[in-house]
């Protein structure tokens, strides 16, 4: 491949995953109201366009246009940039994540993923943990007690519950050898016995542990419900957005969803064999069809996010607290080691 065919197919695989992961974001919104609005007994979102379709368009545009209002005594630039870091941090993680296997077009050969490079996965945790920062950065520059109290509380919170997400991850590496995510995957191809896949949670020793701590942390990390402290709107009003309107409060949304399809996306290539399913037909079929089973656990995943938002309780904040300090850390712990322990012996 030259230079410039190297480039445009780069160009090519940036406006695509920038468009589908903005139309996800802005469908998963338009899934949640559906899926909560039902479980609760009510529509949800009918109005706009057929079952509601055109919601989400209705939604961006009335953000747009919406007064932008500042609110005095704020710290001007960093008021204005924690937004944007949220959305930036959140949106570039999706530049590591691979969706399919190798696609050939016109005699280019690519891989389904923008770049593939040897430690993906701790790019990705590293930018993940980075989004943080606007989320600080918002309760302080606002100038508003309640704000400050929001942010501090959802920092706490994800760096609590990163440590955790982290080493629960760390047996999957154990088995792979590798923090290329492509290869974690290709670890995972075949089956057992003919039926059973060779994914993470099934292989021994099985990672099913590792993968409940992983979905645990990954509410928290996000601000879902039952970890949804630094928003919850009972005691700090609106948490660390309080003093946001208008696009800039859009933006937290949007990089808390896109948040929420990054680690779905990485739960089905650490522990659900990311795109490994039956393969059959034509070869656009055959290059096509593993998108298609990543996707459908990725949505599986966010189906899953949406359901226990609509069934569990909120927790208090000292509950959650200790919950992933005195709970969460050690079970982590204790499945690395046993993971670590087990391969060992079987080597």
């Amino acid at each position: 491949m030259s230079i410039t065919q190297f480039i445009l197919v780069s160009i090519v695989k940036i406006v695509v995953a920038i468009i589908v992961l903005l139309t996800a974001v802005a469908y998963t919104v338009w899934l949640e109201r559906k899926l909560v609005g039902h479980i609760q007994n009510r529509w949800g979102p009918t109005r706009v366009g057929p079952f509601g379709l055109l919601q989400p368009l209705a939604d961006g545009v009335k953000f747009i246009f919406k007064e932008d209002l500042t609110p005095p005594h704020v710290h001007k630039p960093l008021y204005i940039a924690a937004p944007m870091i949220a959305l930036v941090f959140a949106l570039t993680a999706i530049a590591l994540i691979p969706v399919g296997g190798w696609i050939h077009v016109a005699g280019v050969s690519t891989p389904l993923e923008i770049t593939d490079v040897n430690i993906g996965l701790l790019i990705i945790l590293g930018i993940a943990s980075l989004g943080v920062y606007g989320v600080a950065l918002a309760g302080w520059s606002s100038n508003s007690k309640y704000s400050l109290l929001g942010g501090l509380r959802a920092s706490a919170q994800m760096v609590s519950y990163e440590i955790a997400l982290g080493l629960s991850l760390v047996g999957v590496l154990i088995l792979a050898g590798s923090f290329n995510l492509r290869e974690i995957v290709d670890a995972q191809g075949g089956t057992f016995w003919g039926f059973i896949p060779r994914w993470n949670i099934f292989r021994w020793p099985p990672q099913i542990v590792g993968f409940l701590v992983y979905l645990t942390a990954a509410y928290a990390e996000t601000n879902r419900v039952p970890f949804d402290l630094p928003e919850a709107e009972t005691e700090l009003v609106a948490g660390y957005h309080t003093e946001y309107s208008s696009m800039k409060f859009a933006m937290f949304f949007m990089a808390e969803y896109a948040n929420m399809i990054t680690v779905a996306c990485l739960a089905s290539l650490l522990f659900l064999g990311g795109w490994h399913g039956p393969v059959a037909g034509p070869a656009i079929v055959r290059a096509l069809l593993p998108v298609f089973w990543f996707g459908l656990r990725v949505f599986a995943f966010l189906f899953l996010y949406i359901w226990v938002r609509g069934t569990l309780p909120r927790f208090r904040y000292d509950q959650l607290m200790a919950f992933g300090w005195k709970f969460l850390l050690p079970v982590a712990i204790a499945n690395l080691i046993i993971t670590a322990l087990m391969v060992a012996l079987r080597s």
